[in-house]
């Protein structure tokens, strides 16, 4: 099988296994227990912690969190810093293309009684930093932005908005659970003040997710029970995915400029060989650059459904995904397609591609063959293409 939906999942790096294994084995201690196996699991956990903090230029390890993935990192920031600040406000600002899990999130807080405003975004699926100030008022309580789209690629400019909420002092959450470990973050540098990471997006494993936040942002606890990770979330630790984590940011601190290197060069020669292997192809989000990750095209074909490009490709061994990021069981238009103006056609007719960092070259010329063979099939027995003619 050819792998090209590492935007989805990525396959866990060898060295994590290899450190995981003697905590699914041997070492079964709990970080909580006052014995050698206790002391033994809380050292790693520290150790990895430690990574963590590297991989996003946290000034103190303790400032990050462990939890069980991605999206609970999501909803425990903006929950969190929600229901902690609710005393100052009420108000929430965000974009109108964020993850299913930002999305809802705040749509369970407007429940308990919060509001929210979502900024709309350009064509390429940027936001713009002047409609975002616009946006804030004397009851924002959190900003909450992605760094780089899941369905379009493009990579927002948070620098731009982590000065505006600094001078506003409003708390600015980022999700960075796609662009992490593939994008260099210096949480410092840029302003961030509490950031999600999903590490099995960087060939760490899944089942553990990371949560910065900085020791001055008042966060509430979300799940209460024992104290572990500060007091922030309580329960026993996972502590193979934990150190597997650590292995796989720290990796990524090492491997930095080859992925991006590696990725960039085989992302180009996709989008090429298939824009002239395939008539009626339209890329969703920016041109392959400085705006836009790296290993992420998002391709959408005129008289066919992806659902059915993905599934032909997968009989032939190849695999890439269909539709919405993290949203394929639903059968809706994703949100960020609707965002940058995509007809109701061409956002059925969307795959994402996923370049990971063993792609190879020959990989990616046989992607593009196997595509245009499917999408050429798919189309002569397509009713939609049919009265495209």
């Amino acid at each position: 099988m050819i792998h090209l939906d590492h935007l989805i999942t990525t396959k866990p790096l060898q060295e994590v296994i290899e450190v995981m294994q003697p905590w699914l084995k041997d070492h079964f201690g709990s970080a909580s227990s006052v014995n050698q196996s206790g002391i033994e699991a809380r050292d790693a956990i520290d150790e990895a912690r430690s990574s963590l903090a590297e991989l996003v230029a946290a000034s103190n390890a303790e400032e990050i969190i462990f939890t069980s993935s991605g999206t609970e990192s999501i909803n425990h920031a903006i929950k969190g810093v929600a229901l902690a600040n609710k005393r100052f406000g009420n108000h929430i600002v965000t974009t109108n293309i964020e993850h299913p899990a930002v999305m809802a999130s705040i749509a369970w807080l407007e429940k308990q009684g919060f509001e929210s405003s979502k900024i709309k975004v350009d064509k390429q699926g940027r936001f713009d930093p002047n409609k975002l100030a616009q946006s804030i008022t004397d009851k924002t309580v959190l900003v909450s932005l992605h760094q780089a789209n899941h369905d379009l690629g493009v990579i927002q400019p948070i620098a731009e908005a982590a000065k505006i909420t600094e001078q506003k002092g409003i708390p600015l959450f980022v999700d960075a659970t796609l662009s992490g470990g593939w994008l260099p973050i210096d949480v410092q540098q840029l302003g961030i003040d509490l950031l999600a990471l999903s590490p099995h997006r960087f060939y760490g494993p899944k089942g553990v997710g990371v949560l910065y936040k900085n020791r001055r942002i008042p966060v509430e606890p979300l799940i209460h029970g024992g104290l572990q990770e500060n007091e922030l979330r309580a329960g026993t630790e996972n502590i193979a995915a934990i150190v597997g984590a650590g292995v796989a940011a720290i990796t990524a601190i090492d491997e930095f400029d080859q992925r991006f290197n590696h990725t960039t060069k085989l992302q180009k020669q996709l989008l090429s060989g298939v824009r002239q292997t395939i008539k009626g192809v339209h890329l969703n989000g920016p041109e392959p650059g400085l705006e836009r990750l790296p290993h992420h095209l998002s391709i959408s074909s005129e008289g066919v459904e992806g659902e059915g490009q993905a599934l032909a490709m997968d009989l032939r061994g190849i695999a890439i995904h269909a539709g919405s990021a993290c949203t394929i069981k639903s059968m809706q238009i994703p949100p960020s397609l609707k965002a940058i103006g995509l007809n109701a056609d061409l956002a059925r007719g969307t795959t994402l591609w996923g370049i990971g960092t063993n792609t190879t070259n020959a990989q990616i010329l046989e992607g593009i063959e196997v595509f245009s063979k499917v999408t050429n099939q798919l189309r002569s027995v397509s009713p939609i293409n049919n009265l495209l003619k």
